[in-house]
């Protein structure tokens, strides 16, 4: 099946943090590619892999730093671009937040918290379930299953 979502990274590195994306993903059975691919380092190969996966809805990337790996998804495609600012560098994170919040106008990317994979990959689904009845309904059952975990913590003794 071909994936709904690619998730795109600046290095093998932002691994661990992006994984949580995947995971998600894979948790409600949302087909995905993930590879890794530098704005910088590797413009003409994220070109390719944006037209091998031209077929895929959401696009999820995430860079530190400079993080413009999000902004020229952006550029190559209509599609949504969710944006997930990694903690690297001095600043922690700060420089990316604000490298993929600080888009032109006509260029949004939705931009998630510092490290804000999972969250990442749950906007990607709730887009994924304005046409997927049946993602919609995974995703309810999620949250009313939360919702319920908190309800039965709360009959315990603090």
């Amino acid at each position: 099946m071909k994936p709904q979502v690619l998730i795109l990274m600046g290095s093998e590195s932002d691994l661990p943090t992006m994984q949580k994306a995947q995971d998600a993903l894979k948790d409600f059975k949302v087909p995905c590619a993930v590879k890794i691919c530098s704005a910088h380092r590797s413009p003409n190969y994220l070109h390719k892999l944006m037209q091998a996966h031209k077929d895929a809805k959401v696009f999820i990337a995430g860079a530190g730093m400079a993080a413009h790996l999000a902004g020229v998804v952006c550029s190559l495609t209509t599609k949504p671009v969710i944006g997930v600012p990694l903690s690297a560098g001095a600043l922690k994170g700060m420089d990316a937040l604000l490298s993929t919040a600080q888009m032109p106008p006509g260029m949004p990317v939705a931009t998630m918290a510092i490290d804000g994979a999972k969250n990442a990959a749950f906007l990607a689904m709730q887009i994924l379930a304005l046409s997927d009845k049946k993602l919609a309904q995974k995703l309810a059952a999620a949250r009313q299953k939360t919702e319920a975990e908190i309800i039965a913590k709360n009959k315990q003794e603090f």
